[in-house]
């Protein structure tokens, strides 16, 4: 067999096993494979074996592969505008949480290399670096201040060499290799889900029962408020309704002879509080009288007495 026949001897392999895939599994993740390495890739594997199976390849073969097999499924051509970059294909059944747990927690660390954006802040710690003093010039040039302590070089301080999203520069790949700092961890990373026809962002899978409860509730109590103001009953507004409505007649029986026994017993709290409040205040105010009372009082003159006498 010539190279080109075993070539495409290949392709028609990887089509059909691509197919068979998709026809066998109903739910899929699509993860970016950047930095993540052979020997990783095998550990994953070997991880997943039993509840998902994972095929890299091409774009270009996946996407034609895809689009032969939608006339069979047409659900299937949602995934072809996620098929860029350095991607592949996750197939699993059922528990897909699980399944993503795996795929995550996979992390192998790796160096700094010059050119790879920081997926999160670079700190180089203060203390000895185990560098000779004739590399302090190497330090000076990144601005980082430095001692000769005991034969070697000790940074003097905590160090933000990298920030998250930028660009490692060839000095900070260097400065990392030789203290033999590896910032970064690499995995597979979830990019998108297929399941059963619908896709969705990853963080869905992130959701707890509570979560889904509480924005259920959250878009029942929206659909009520909505309804209440737009006078449109629907299952959501009608115990709310109902509420309003029996608060309304309430309010008709104080105001009004009407009367029936849930407004005879607002109407009899309504007219045993405030005799409360009175008895309250006579509490209150009775040793202040009394103190009052307690206190001498002037002797009357006789202008007084007489004045009284005329006037009571």
């Amino acid at each position: 067999m010539s190279g080109a026949d075993s070539k495409a001897a290949r392709k028609q392999q990887f089509f059909a096993k691509l197919i068979k895939l998709i026809d066998e599994y109903p739910q899929i993740f699509i993860v970016g494979a950047d930095n993540v390495g052979s020997a990783q890739m095998a550990k994953i594997r070997h991880a997943l074996r039993g509840k998902a199976v994972i095929l890299m390849g091409k774009n270009t073969m996946i996407r034609k592969a895809i689009k032969g097999h939608i006339e069979n499924n047409k659900d299937i051509e949602q995934l072809l505008p996620h098929v860029r970059g350095n991607i592949g294909f996750v197939f699993a059944k059922g528990d897909l949480p699980e399944v993503k747990k795996k795929l995550t927690e996979l992390k192998v660390a790796a160096p700094a290399k010059a050119g790879n954006i920081a997926p999160v802040d670079v700190i180089v710690p203060a203390g000895p670096t185990g560098m000779e003093p004739t590399q302090t010039s190497f330090l000076q040039a990144l601005n980082i201040p430095s001692k000769i302590t005991r034969g070697q070089v000790e940074i003097i301080n905590d160090i933000h060499l990298v920030k998250a999203g930028a660009k490692v520069g060839p000095s900070e790949a260097n400065l990392l290799a030789k203290l033999d700092i590896k910032p970064f961890a690499y995995s597979l990373v979830i990019k998108s889900v297929y399941d059963n026809g619908s896709m969705y962002d990853a963080s869905v899978l992130d959701l707890t029962d509570e979560d889904i409860i509480a924005k259920f509730r959250n878009g029942v109590r929206n659909v009520a408020s909505v309804s209440l103001a737009v006078h449109f009953p629907t299952v959501a507004s009608v115990p709310h309704s109902v509420i309003n409505g029996y608060k309304r007649i309430l309010s008709i029986g104080l105001a009004t002879a009407y009367s029936f026994p849930k407004v005879e017993e607002l109407k009899k709290a309504a007219t045993n509080a405030p005799v409360a409040v009175e008895s309250k205040k006579e509490e209150k105010s009775a040793p202040k009288t009394e103190a009052k009372k307690k206190e001498p009082e002037p002797e009357p003159e006789e202008d007084a007495d007489m004045g009284l006498g005329l006037f009571d």
